[in-house]
């Protein structure tokens, strides 16, 4: 078996050889592993997917991602063939491929475009739609927990397929960061993934990837996948201390930071901030993150469940309780690391961070936001949200 420091030199010697997968050519990789993470009484439904690379010589580091290169949902596709009023293998002109096999590969069907809106728009004269065509806010808005389905109901009559079908975008890939490391599991990579699903309009809707990971691969099955490289995500050297911020999914990278510097024997102490709705259902890698801590690898675990208790307690809550030896390990150097929502929860840990160095750096508001600007002029506050 490889050793830890050896499995490293590998990795560096790979990285140093572009990868010949990408997003054009993806690697058709093996689903080894798809386990269920959130327990029972949980209104989430997380999962544990593996991948073997093979004979890939794919090389990652942990902070990467993963490129995902999606097929989307058969029950889907039937319903807008329905609706469109043709069989599933109509020929589309200016395509040599059949209508139903466009809409499993080739086109985005969960979100609707722009060109998608503007079409409709013209088809049912509705000024609503072409106002959503070009405010990009109001389209992100309106199309949240819509699909493509919805967009066809809105247009009376019989719409022309090759029309329909040049309207749509492309299927573009999902990319998800990775939560091993090479140093750790091997030929393996591991990935963290909330599936979507939700019942909109009394129709079920659900996320092209996550769940195209977590019911269509199937065990044994094979999908393709390609290295995502984040050079800006990267941990420290070994003796420099590390905050790692990751509620919900947002842990995966900082799963893999873990097992990493386990492997290396790292002395720079590490703390984790972790949050979620509840503690019994919704402890992503419970036993593993304790077994870490109990073994020093994970100097310090907080840990805040919002639904555990009337007062709704987040991540940032935590920071702002643990202030005072927060900012002490930023005056010893420690690098801090965000992964997850960026619309809510970034902003959130943004806020308690500046709080943070006001209240126990005893600066003026300007100053702590010079001193978070240093931090992050100085690559030692980095975040992946999304």
């Amino acid at each position: 078996m490889n050793s830890p420091a050896a499995t490293r030199a590998r990795t560096a010697a790979q990285a140093r050889t572009r990868s010949p997968w990408n997003r054009k050519n993806p690697y058709r990789a093996t689903l080894v592993g798809n386990q269920l993470l959130s327990r029972q009484g949980s209104s989430k439904e997380v999962r544990h997917f593996e991948f073997d690379l093979g004979d890939s010589d794919i090389s990652y580091e942990p902070g990467d991602g993963l490129g995902v290169t999606p097929i989307n949902d058969p029950a889907l596709i039937n319903a807008i063939v329905t609706r469109l009023g043709v069989p599933l293998d109509h020929g589309v002109e200016g395509h040599e491929r059949p209508l139903s096999d466009l809409l499993m590969h080739s086109y985005e069907l969960r979100t609707p475009g722009r060109d998608l809106l503007e079409f409709a728009a013209e088809r049912a004269g509705n000024d609503d739609l072409a106002h959503l065509a070009v405010d990009r806010a109001a389209r992100d808005e309106w199309s949240r927990g819509r699909d493509v389905l919805d967009v066809l109901d809105l247009i009376p009559g019989t719409v022309p397929v090759a029309e329909f079908v040049s309207a749509l975008d492309p299927l573009k890939h999902r990319t998800y960061s990775i939560s091993s490391t090479p140093s750790v599991h091997g030929n393996h990579v591991h990935l963290t993934v909330a599936s979507v699903r939700h019942l909109t309009a009394g129709r079920m809707r659900t996320g092209t990837c996550s769940t195209y990971l977590a019911d269509r691969i199937g065990d044994g099955g094979a999908g393709g996948i390609f290295p995502v490289k984040n050079k800006s995500f990267r941990l420290p050297g070994d003796d420099t201390p590390i905050i790692m911020i990751g509620p919900g999914t947002g842990v995966a990278p900082f799963r893999a930071f873990l097992h990493e510097r386990a492997a290396r024997g790292a002395v720079g102490k590490n703390w984790l901030f972790f949050g979620d709705r509840n503690r019994g259902s919704d402890f992503l890698y419970e036993e593993e993150l304790v077994a870490l801590h109990g073994r020093g690898v994970l100097t310090q675990l907080d840990v805040t469940f919002s639904r555990d208790q009337s007062d709704k307690h987040y991540v940032w809550h935590r920071m702002i309780e643990h202030g005072a030896q927060l900012f002490a390990w930023l005056e010893e150097g420690a690098h801090v690391y965000v992964c997850g929502d960026a619309l809510v929860m970034a902003a959130d840990v943004d806020r308690a961070l500046l709080d943070v160095v006001t209240a126990h750096g005893r600066y003026s508001a300007e100053q702590a936001r010079e001193y978070v600007d240093a931090l992050r002029t100085s690559k030692r506050y980095l975040r992946d949200v999304y």
